[in-house]
């Protein structure tokens, strides 16, 4: 069974900088796509950044682009979202994912991943 654990979360100002850690457990995940959602209140859960294990190609959505940086380490099965120059819109609960494998057509949505950690809360003051 797939168990991952975020931490990293915090209180910012803009401008700011936080690192979140994805603690991933039972499975070797080099097949695995690893993803980073967030879900402010009100809204729908979007996607942040992906990586593939294997590899480590990286993939960002537009408005984190130049900021944000996911990473992985390999011996300790964590993923790290490096986040630079936060901004209040940042705001949100902070969500890791893993899938088995990798598809381009769902490598961005939130079905396209099985297992879920329980979410790390980023608040950035203005």
């Amino acid at each position: 069974q797939v168990q991952l654990v975020e931490s990293g979360g915090g209180l910012v100002q803009t401008g700011g900088s936080l690192r979140l850690s994805c603690a991933a457990s039972g499975r070797t995940f080099s097949q695995y796509t690893m993803g980073w959602f967030r879900q402010s209140s009100g809204k729908e859960r979007e996607f942040v950044a992906a990586l593939r294990w294997n590899g480590g190609d990286t993939y960002y959505t537009d408005s984190v682009k130049e900021r944000f940086t996911v990473s992985r380490d390999t011996a300790k099965k964590t993923v790290y979202l490096q986040m630079n120059n936060l901004k209040p819109e940042d705001t949100a609960v902070y969500y890791c994912a893993a899938q088995w494998g990798w598809v381009q057509a769902t490598h961005s949505v939130p079905a396209g991943y099985a297992y879920w950690g329980q979410g790390t809360q980023v608040t950035v003051s203005s």
